[in-house]
């Protein structure tokens, strides 16, 4: 976690510099600041600071007493350390293509008429079930 802690405190330094110095440039050359942009980089600051401290948070309480941390996080740790299960995947699933489509719709409603969101809501709906019920149905149910 060190590492992508790091990677965040970057973009946090660059934001809380990038962001004044764009407000500014705007107000010089408009006469006021310059709302949206201004707007957008104050929020990915904060969005950036936001996952920055998670992840310092997380990677110090992972190394706190006799815990050893991660094995990316350790110098001395081997290949095998980082061995085991990982999780469990279905070998296959039709439900991340129907989310897609369901955001999609949702996404191309204000564009093309709002009758268009409501449809991806109705299949983002049926997609959440989907999701929920997997493994309650057909060749993998329990």
């Amino acid at each position: 976690m060190k590492t992508e802690a790091r990677i965040f405190l970057f973009l946090t330094i660059f934001f809380t510099i990038v962001t004044p110095i764009y407000a500014g440039m705007t107000w010089w050359q408009q006469g006021h600041v310059e709302p949206i942009g201004t707007t957008v980089f104050a929020l990915t600051l904060l969005f950036a600071a936001m996952i920055w401290l998670t992840l310092a948070i997380t990677g110090r309480t992972l190394t706190r007493g006799d815990a050893l941390g991660r094995p990316e996080d350790r110098q001395d740790a081997e290949v095998i350390d980082g061995a085991g299960v990982l999780g469990f995947f279905p070998p296959k699933s039709l439900v991340p293509f129907w989310s897609t489509v369901a955001i999609m719709l949702v996404l191309l409603g204000p564009v093309f008429g709002w009758w268009i969101s409501l449809l991806g809501a109705a299949v983002g709906i049926w997609t959440v079930f989907g999701w929920a019920y997997e493994f309650y149905v057909g060749d993998y149910k329990h």
